[in-house]
């Protein structure tokens, strides 16, 4: 049986993937700018800095509930093609 799925769909969660993806890369990139003072000697950055980094977690939890959404999607239409 051929496989229905077109290269160019897009499955249940695959913007959450994307989105966390991107909001993974923003915590990174705050997280070294945030570690960054510590090792030129320079004037630690304010507590918004901080903050940001934590969307490094955040945006891994999005990605994660994609993946999770896009498998389970994945499992409901293998149930429904039985």
């Amino acid at each position: 049986m051929a496989d229905k799925t077109q290269t160019n769909s897009t499955a249940p969660g695959d913007g959450l993937v994307r989105a966390g993806g991107v909001v993974f890369i923003i915590g990174a990139v705050a997280t070294l700018v945030t570690v960054a003072p510590l090792f030129f000697g320079m004037e630690p950055f304010p507590t918004y800095m901080f903050v940001l980094s934590m969307l490094m977690g955040v945006g891994f939890l999005m990605a994660g509930a994609g993946v999770l959404r896009s498998a389970a999607a994945g499992r409901r239409q293998a149930r429904a093609g039985q």
